[in-house]
């Protein structure tokens, strides 16, 4: 596919029932990018929680139970993960088609803004109960929003129960995914995804871009000191 290209779904109608594309966000409603997207937040994730051929981490596109129905009051995560699931099928159908699936997604977040705000802890939380959503987590960078800054739910005998949330000293706000096995953490109106061993951030572009450096600096110095080596066996064979 060319890059900046959108798929072509009529040219896919063979394969099957593909779901239309979402219709387009209004300004007020792309708080997800600011907190998904542009800080890399999401690129993170996957890149931590690895295993591309059977996990799905993506957002922005229909979550059905099945083919065929209507879309009216359906919804979009912002993000949403799956293990044990197939990318290929996610990418055929242009969304999360459970049936097609064989299992609900195993997480799914919602990140507030003004228009959404309501329907997030309302709506959306019963749709994703009904749908075997395993955990649903909202993240509001004010709380002004969803009236907390940081809340999750646990999918217990089919009804969504509160996932324990703890405010640190410094205002900062945390709970742990049994899902993803990561603590998300609200701190000062950033979301970021914490290992539960260690409290560390996963790791970031920056940190990536340091470990690629000291590897490459390893590598000169290691090639550096077998050039010195050479050299002395070399001069020793001269001497000798």
């Amino acid at each position: 596919m060319t890059a900046g290209k959108l798929p072509d779904t009529k040219s896919r109608r063979d394969q099957g029932y593909v779901l239309p594309w979402p219709p387009p966000r209004k300004p007020e409603d792309m708080t997800s990018f600011k907190h998904l997207t542009r800080n890399g937040s999401v690129h993170h994730l996957i890149q931590y929680l690895g295993n591309p051929d059977n996990t799905i981490v993506e957002g922005e596109l229909y979550l059905i139970p099945r083919p065929g129905v209507p879309l009216a009051g359906r919804r979009i995560p912002d993000l949403m993960v799956a293990f044990n699931a197939r990318p290929e099928l996610y990418v055929r159908d242009n969304g999360y088609i459970i049936s097609n699936q064989g299992k609900p997604p195993d997480f799914v977040l919602e990140v507030a803004s003004r228009s959404t705000g309501a329907v997030d802890l309302a709506e959306k939380r019963e749709y994703y109960a009904a749908m075997g959503v395993g955990e649903y987590w909202r993240f509001d960078e004010t709380g002004e929003h969803h009236g907390e800054y940081l809340a999750g739910d646990i999918l217990i005998d089919g009804s969504y129960q509160p996932v324990a949330i703890e405010t640190l000293t410094d205002g900062v706000h945390q709970g742990y995914s049994s899902a993803l096995n990561l603590v998300l953490r609200w701190n000062h109106g950033q979301l970021g995804w914490h290992e539960p061993e260690t409290g560390r951030h996963i790791a970031t572009f920056q940190e990536e871009q340091r470990a690629r450096l000291e590897e490459q600096q390893a590598r000169l110095a290691a090639e550096a000191r077998v050039r010195e080596l050479e050299a002395e066996v070399e001069r020793l064979r001269q001497e000798g």
